[in-house]
């Protein structure tokens, strides 16, 4: 399965096991909530998805790396005491708390999260004397004599032998005890998480065109070559710091994440022509409708790959101006919700305590999820962002110091309207570049397919498509009717040719 249904399954799972009958009983007995276990090649995701699910679902995170620990580490160290059997008093071992148990514990006590996921990293990489401990615990939920809280579930991943050459093949008795999802790389799925999260326009428009790039491993004399999901996902992150900074990136540094040279080679050499096109193509002037004659030609003469990159360019910007857009919306409804609840206790409370209560609120949050491996990074942005709007309305109450809390409530709706404002006049930004940026492309491309390549990737497109939804583009909605009218023809043109050849009569032999 692709990461993307092994991440629906693991929820669904989480959710099964988590969850009581009537009485409060576990509907899923503890005995029988295998562990799950993630097998796949590395850099698909799998420890990724982790992060994820436990942020959307609100549920602590503890992850290790289970080829650092040794027997005495995960299972504790052993000690005497002193115990009295049948009127005799005899020394008796027992082990100190596991380090790993003890962090689930920890965490419990830091962020008062009952409920989490313990994932073990690399579970078939362990040592000889950690295997019986490790079915023991995959088994019991115990290492030694202590055991996993309840609420607790366990999940592993681990690697294929042919990527890691310390990997124990586990027996039957290991794998009848586990809930096992095999997951295979997918750039379609890929995909669309990297649009939600602002991966290189560069990189997308680059796996447009070479989609059997995205994921390879190769051997080679001195050992496995390789490209990655997480090696794009980090490149991306110092392309876009590079970017900030004024910082060329050339050939080394891509191969730097890109560890199978023919593939760093051909990205570093597609990179230099995107950085040229962006010189050529000034995005910001297509996009404002200051687009020169000449630009137009450039681009009508151009063969298919650059047009895709161009795409790539104005796709990339586009994106990222719904992001912004989407993140002031949501600043807006989470100031509104303050000032909605403000406005219920106006008469018992006074305002600058009030939104002191919910600064600390949001703060404690933050800190809990992050306590709990569980802080996504969108999620962290706008709590930041809500968090530093509240500080700088009461610094605006200290500042001004209103008479009464109705004047006080007063002051703060006032400030709260240029929030709405930058989000409408950031609103209408965007859509105007949007409808520029399709009269660029018809007026340079006409009505061809890559219309309805730019049509169907903001269809795709987190906070496009929700930016459309939201606020319309009128030439997105015409050129998608074409485009769906086009499917429902291609589409009765099949069953059409489908009938024919049902109703033709056999070949004669």
């Amino acid at each position: 399965m692709n990461i993307k249904r092994a991440k629906e399954e693991i929820q669904n799972t989480v959710r099964a096991y988590l969850s009581r009958d009537e009485l409060g009983a576990w509907r899923i007995p503890p005995v029988r909530q295998r562990p799950l276990l993630l097998m796949g090649p590395p850099g698909i995701g799998k420890t990724q998805i982790m992060e994820q699910i436990a942020g959307e679902m609100g549920i602590g995170l503890v992850s290790y790396t289970i080829t650092h620990h040794t027997r005495q580490s995960a299972l504790g160290l052993p000690f005497i005491r002193e115990e009295t059997f049948g009127g005799r008093t005899c020394s008796v071992t027992e082990y100190t708390m596991s380090e790993i148990l003890a962090s689930v514990y920890r965490t419990m006590k830091d962020t008062g999260v009952q409920e989490g996921i313990l994932f073990l990293d690399e579970i078939n990489c362990i040592s000889e004397t950690l295997a019986p401990m490790m079915l023991q615990f995959l088994q019991c939920k115990t290492f030694g004599n202590q055991r996993l809280p309840d609420g607790w579930i366990i999940a592993a991943a681990g690697n294929p032998p042919e990527y890691n050459k310390s990997v124990r093949e586990f027996d039957v008795v290991t794998l009848d005890r586990v809930k096992r999802m095999d997951i295979t790389a997918d750039y379609g799925v890929w995909k669309e998480y990297a649009q939600a999260r602002g991966i290189h326009g560069a990189i997308l428009s680059y796996l447009d065109l070479r989609k059997e790039h995205f994921y390879a491993v190769e051997r080679a004399a001195d050992g496995l070559q390789f490209v990655t999901a997480r090696g794009w996902e980090d490149l991306s992150e110092l392309l876009l710091s590079y970017e900030a900074l004024g910082i060329p990136a050339d050939r080394e540094v891509v191969g730097e994440y890109l560890q199978l040279p023919r593939i760093a080679r051909d990205f570093a050499d597609y990179l230099a022509l995107y950085d040229q096109y962006r010189k050529v193509y000034h995005v910001d002037e297509i996009l404002t409708g200051a687009w020169t004659p000449l630009v137009v030609r450039e681009l009508s003469s151009a063969p298919f790959d650059q047009r895709l990159s161009i795409l790539g360019l104005l796709l990339s910007r586009l994106r990222e101006e719904c992001r912004r857009v989407w993140e002031l919306d949501a600043l807006a409804d989470a100031l509104h919700a303050d000032l909605a609840a403000l406005k219920e206790v106006l008469d018992t409370a006074e305002p600058a305590a009030f939104l002191e209560e919910r600064a600390d609120r949001l703060r404690q949050e933050l800190s809990r999820r992050r306590a709990a491996g569980s802080a996504d990074r969108q999620g962290e942005r706008l709590a930041l962002a809500h968090l530093g709007r509240l500080e700088e309305l009461l610094r605006q109450l200290t500042a001004t110091a209103p008479t009464d809390p109705a004047a006080a409530f007063d002051l703060l709706k006032s400030d709260f309207q240029t929030d709405v404002d930058l989000r409408a006049q950031t609103a209408a930004q965007m859509g105007g570049h949007l409808e520029q940026a399709f009269a660029f492309l018809e007026a340079a491309l006409g009505e061809g397919q890559e219309l309805v390549i730019f049509a169907t990737e903001l269809t795709a497109g987190t906070h496009t498509s929700w930016f459309i939804q939201n606020f319309g583009c009128e030439a997105y909605y015409r050129h998608n009717k074409s485009l769906l009218f086009n499917d429902t023809r291609q589409a009765l043109l099949s069953e059409i040719a489908q009938i024919r050849r049902d109703q033709a009569p056999p070949a004669e032999t």
